[in-house]
């Protein structure tokens, strides 16, 4: 069959690597894909916009594309779903409504206040006034959201009024990401360790990933701006083996039961970004797509065939095969450039091992790459993601460590502590 990928970053790299083993696939296609889809077995990147939906579904009725994965929030909060649908295309993507999980946060924490998921308490806004009367009196620290879609970026945590006060600023009066911070809400900052949950989802029905951990901040210990993500491991050892079902039981399954009494099944990809304590999730947010970077990892510690998994979601069923994973650990760090997540220079060289292909136990995935003739060049804020496999986290850190001087480039820049406790 011939499947197509859409977006560009490390997520599809992981995705494109992994689908294309399957037997099942003849032709693999990644729109607008970089510089390591295109190194990829079976996998052709083609040059359409993310956004062209038009374009996009003229390219897979020419190419008899049986299958349309979106990694990216931004067509599926836009509804590329519906639209793939509507023309009678099988696509892996929940409906527009569904979407607005990730698309609002304000409808996110709304949502989970009628289903009963536990989340932090919060207050929305949508004018200047009004929220820094509340900041002036609130207690700290508390966390400030951007309510629509800002890459990662839009989510502040605030220890003093004056932080706080800027933030909002750069929000609504320098509308920092435009029409995402016009509402925005303010919330009580939770406590604990953060972890990722994926499942795929149908309906009220679903099956989840293992949990790992993604390391958002710029910097050590948690320190700068938030990112997209600088690396992330699987499987979160502290975890004990009765967390997922109290996952599935107060997260997943109350929020797709409410989503279905309320006219919106959701069908895809859903993610929750959980704040653990003693054992016990509560929500911090809901991605409606694969984590970046957690699908690094989990994919390469996914043993076997992911293909009939996504497949059958798509279908809106799911697959009746259980998920297998490799033992041991995962982790990926990530190279970004320097100046990320603020601008960033573009088109630096990249050594010659960020285009040599690794091991079973060790693998490159590209996000922010691309080739500008015969050279291999950045192009993006998260260039690149090591991913590796071992037989511990201790492990899985050193051997990742250890190859990240080989693939350093002008500027580049990464954390020290992917992985540790």
């Amino acid at each position: 069959m011939n499947v197509l990928v859409i977006g560009g970053g490390g997520r599809e790299h992981a995705l494109c690597w992994k689908i294309s083993q399957s037997p099942l696939v003849e032709r693999l296609y990644c729109v607008p894909g970089n510089a390591g889809t295109a190194m990829e077995a079976k996998v052709e990147n083609v040059a359409i916009a993310v956004d062209d939906y038009d374009g996009l579904l003229q390219f897979a009725r020419e190419r008899n594309i049986e299958l349309t994965i979106v990694g990216p929030e931004q067509p599926l909060v836009e509804g590329i779903g519906d639209r793939f649908r509507q023309q009678g295309r099988l696509i892996l993507a929940p409906s527009a409504a569904a979407a607005q999980l990730e698309g609002s946060k304000i409808f996110a924490k709304e949502l989970m206040n009628r289903s009963g998921v536990p989340t932090a308490e919060f207050v929305t806004f949508r004018d200047l006034a009004s929220v820094q009367a509340h900041l002036r009196q609130a207690s700290y620290p508390l966390v400030i959201k951007a309510d629509g879609l800002a890459a990662g970026k839009g989510v502040a945590v605030c220890h003093e009024h004056p932080a706080a006060e800027a933030f909002v600023n750069k929000l609504i009066e320098q509308r920092l990401f435009g029409r995402s911070g016009e509402r925005l809400l303010v919330e009580a900052m939770l406590t604990g360790r953060e972890v990722s949950v994926i499942g795929l989802c149908c309906g009220d029905e679903f099956r989840l990933m293992l949990p790992a951990r993604d390391h958002k901040s710029l910097r050590e210990a948690g320190e700068g701006p938030n990112t997209g993500g600088m690396g992330a491991f699987t499987p979160v050892a502290e975890l004990d083996s009765a967390f997922l079902d109290r996952v599935a039981q107060r997260v997943f399954y109350p929020v797709l039961h409410q989503l279905k009494a309320e006219g919106m099944p959701f069908h895809g990809v859903l993610y929750a970004g959980l704040m653990v304590q003693e054992g016990e999730p509560q929500v911090l947010e809901f991605n409606v797509r694969f984590g970046d970077p957690e699908a690094q990892p989990l994919l390469f510690h996914f043993d076997g065939d992911l293909l009939p998994h996504l497949l059958a979601v798509a279908r809106g069923e799911l697959s009746s095969e259980p998920f297998r994973w490799r033992s041991g650990c995962s982790l990926c760090v990530v190279l970004a450039s320097d100046g990320y997540p603020g601008a960033y220079e573009k088109g630096l060289p990249l050594p010659q091992a960020a285009a040599e292909s690794c091991g079973k136990d060790i693998k490159l995935f590209h996000a922010g790459t691309t080739m500008q003739g015969d050279r291999l060049v950045t192009s993006g804020g998260r260039v690149l993601g090591l991913t590796v496999h071992a037989h511990d986290i201790k492990q899985a850190r050193d051997l990742a460590y250890k190859q990240l001087p080989a693939l350093s480039f002008p500027g580049a820049q990464f954390r020290q502590d992917i992985g540790l406790p």
